[in-house]
């Protein structure tokens, strides 16, 4: 018998044939399907259900009343029929809304290893979407760049997580730029239900802390940054001509320079920090990526260390 997470991708093949898509394309599509198959199986396992819960909850069953039950939760139609006390039974509504920001940015073509750090941002965004569609949820995902890309509304189903994700890798951005802050006002705008929300991005920006406040009041909202390992630790290389992805604007450096590489780290830690910061004020969970590492393995266990954290503050 074949197993819930394996019709995910049996369907999701049978769609890439029947679609419009280069040779080219589906074979990167086949290939991240199959690589995120075993993964996406492991995060149903428990870390995916025991992260997030429903929107609410829904109404089950009614029994009779027991003392110590609430009288808010008697239900009076049916203890006036009974001419016994009954009350109603909740249970929690497991159906959530995954929705993704996904940064399109030039800066996210950038890669000092085997991937860019577009290629991790469409690896992590298979991973949630097949998950998130294995347990029944809505999924659906924002493209942006300094101007709003794409927006695919949240669906179920196998064929709606294969056009999100072969839309993600073959969209051509008109933007070169990040604008957080524009694309959460958007979000705001497009999601009106309370949601799950991914931010996947290098957060190359500044000046959202604003509107990722807003958002937060109404969505459950989890930064996913990417970050090249380069960018963290700057290798000694002698003179480098470097051009920002995004500005356009370029500048020799020399790497061989230890003041120079003293203050490029000093400039990336408070990046980091400023950022790091935002989110403990905001009180979000956050998870750190870099292209060339075991990327799904850390999400899983970032998945796992929410859920402890959930289940002490309970």
């Amino acid at each position: 018998m074949r197993s819930k997470s394996s019709s995910v991708f049996l369907t999701g093949l049978k769609y890439l044939e029947s679609a419009m898509l280069s040779k080219e394309l589906i074979a990167k599509l086949r290939h991240l399907e199959i690589s995120t198959k075993k993964l996406v199986a492991d995060m149903l396992a428990g870390q995916y259900h025991s992260v997030f819960k429903g929107s609410g909850m829904a109404f089950s069953e009614v029994r009779p009343y027991q003392p110590g039950d609430e009288i808010r939760i008697i239900d009076w139609n049916v203890t006036a029929r009974m001419n016994e006390a009954f009350v109603k039974v909740f249970s929690e509504e497991r159906e959530l809304t995954v929705f993704m920001l996904v940064d399109l940015s030039s800066s996210l073509q950038f890669g000092s290893r085997v991937q860019s750090k577009a290629e991790v941002c469409a690896e992590i965004t298979a991973q949630i979407a097949f998950s998130a569609i294995a347990n029944g949820d809505r999924v659906g995902a924002l493209l942006f760049t300094d101007c709003i890309e794409k927006l695919l509304i949240p669906k179920r189903g196998r064929k709606h997580v294969m056009r999100l994700i072969s839309d993600l890798m073959s969209h051509k951005p008109q933007g070169t730029q990040t604008n957080l802050s524009m694309a959460l006002a958007a979000l705001s705008h497009a999601i009106t239900r309370r949601s799950v929300v991914f931010i996947i991005s290098d957060f190359l920006d500044q000046g959202f802390e604003d509107k990722l406040k807003v958002a937060a009041k109404k969505h459950d909202i989890i930064p996913v940054i990417i970050e090249d390992a380069f960018e963290r630790d700057f290798p000694s290389v002698g003179l480098v001509s470097f051009e920002d992805s995004e500005t356009g604007e370029r500048l020799l450096v020399d790497t061989s320079s230890p003041a120079v590489r003293e203050q490029f780290r000093l400039q990336r830690e408070q990046l980091s920090h400023a950022r790091e910061q935002i989110f403990k004020r905001l009180n979000m969970d956050s998870v750190l990526l870099s292209p060339g590492e075991a990327n799904g393995l850390a999400l899983q266990r970032f998945f796992r260390q929410r859920a402890r954290r959930l289940r002490r503050a309970a």
